[in-house]
């Protein structure tokens, strides 16, 4: 029984949640630790702009435009403390002002290398909408024009421009509807698969209230599936054809061997060469995990902020049943 509770106990830790040490300091062997973790709780101690990765990979995140004045006090959960604010600044200027935060680098990010040649990937965090979306298009002259999307947060491909992704969660215009979705691409120069959940995004993530959003990409078995505040949602995807060319040999199926250009969080070019599909809220502990997580994961991972899993198990009750934890 001791030997179970550590093995559980080892698993919690690789979770990298609220209130346990980070999986950067664990000595952790786990493949579902998370790769990045921000909590916008780590600013750099020589740059308020950037925010310091809890995760293994220790990748430096931009806080763009906004710098530490980004950084608010929100609680996402008990015990949260500071959270992301990022917003379209000057609506009806053409410029490269929002707020957004993220890392680009056109050659690859290098510390990012978990997520290449891999088979799976999870997005994981935070969101609580502040304002109207989507936001007029400031690259037009039309007063009138709106950008097409509402960005999230998402995991660039290894031939982006700051826009394009491998793993995204994001509020799309799906027959002529903003739809909240899971996008994955595993071929950098592949089709994407787009897996879209029912209803409304707005009921989905109210405004004023935070809600926690899940995406995983299980690139070998061609799915994709979307979870709110730990739970599956109801979703579709918009095309039954084989966007990631997974049938057939060879196995396993895993994504572009090339690096990820980077992150983006609340609007695309965190380079901050253009302005695309802003943001107006707030994030919190996202996560970027180089495996597609399953449905109880993704569970005990909410359940670890506090909230009462589905089953009506208790955080202790979760801790001592290694079964849910998180071995590959």
């Amino acid at each position: 029984m001791i030997g179970s509770y550590a093995r559980c106990v080892t698993a919690l830790l690789c979770l990298a949640g609220p209130g346990v040490a980070p999986a950067a300091v664990c000595d952790c062997d786990n493949p579902a630790g998370p790769v990045a973790h921000y909590d916008f709780d780590h600013p750099d101690e020589n740059d308020v702009s950037t925010e310091r990765d809890q995760g293994s990979s220790g990748t430096p995140l931009w806080l763009v435009n906004g710098g530490g004045a980004m950084r608010v006090a929100d609680e996402a959960y008990p015990g949260a403390g500071m959270a992301l604010e990022t917003r379209q600044v000057n609506p009806g200027r053409a410029g490269n002002d929002d707020w957004k935060a993220g890392v680009f680098e056109a050659d690859g990010v290098a510390s990012l290398a978990a997520f290449s040649a891999v088979d799976g990937i999870t997005l994981a965090g935070w969101v609580k909408p502040t304002g109207h979306h989507p936001s007029p298009n400031s690259t037009t002259e039309d007063p009138d024009d709106r950008f097409g999307a509402v960005g999230l947060f998402g995991l660039l491909s290894g031939t982006s421009e700051g826009h394009l992704v491998r793993a995204l969660l994001e509020i799309i215009t799906v027959n002529g509807e903003l739809r909240l979705v899971a996008l994955g691409r595993r071929f950098d120069d592949g089709e994407s698969l787009l897996l879209v959940a029912d209803g409304p995004w707005e009921a989905l993530l109210p405004i004023g209230a935070w809600t926690h959003i899940a995406a995983t990409f299980d690139f070998d078995n061609g799915t994709m599936a979307l979870y709110r505040n730990g739970v599956a949602l109801p979703a579709a995807y918009t095309s039954d054809e084989d966007r990631w060319q997974v049938g057939g040999e060879p196995e396993p199926d895993m994504s572009s061997p090339s690096l990820p250009n980077g992150i983006k969080i609340g609007g695309s070019y965190p380079q901050n060469t253009q302005e695309r599909n802003p943001f107006n809220g707030r994030f919190d502990d996202i996560l970027f995990y180089g495996r597609s997580l399953g449905p109880e994961q993704v569970e005990l991972l909410y359940a670890r902020y506090g909230a009462k899993p589905r089953g009506g198990l208790s955080k202790v009750a979760l801790r001592v049943q290694p079964d849910v934890g998180l071995g590959p």
